[in-house]
């Protein structure tokens, strides 16, 4: 017995059931297309994510030695070629600092 559900496909004609099948294969190939930039796009996701957080991490860590050495009486302008950072940046410290 041949279930409900494939009845109407038992009638079709050889060429009706070769265009399902090629159909059905374009479709099959777009959606594993598709799944596959996905699990692409995700991966680029996590890697910009890692870049992202290492860059935060080696900033936080410049400002960490910023406060060391202001809280040290260093000068800005070693503080800035030291740490990398910006006068302004050194100056914005020194105000949190203050307030």
């Amino acid at each position: 017995s041949v279930p409900p559900i494939c009845a109407p496909f038992m009638n079709w004609s050889k060429e009706e059931r070769l265009a399902y099948d090629q159909a059905k294969k374009r479709t099959d190939d777009y959606l594993s297309s598709l799944e596959e930039k996905l699990h692409e796009g995700i991966q680029i996701g996590h890697q910009k994510g890692k870049i992202e957080g290492i860059a935060e991490g080696e900033q936080q860590a410049k400002i960490a030695v910023a406060k060391n050495l202001l809280s040290a009486g260093v000068s800005t302008d070693i503080i800035s070629q030291t740490t990398g950072l910006s006068l302004d940046e050194i100056k914005q410290l020194q105000a949190e600092k203050i307030t």
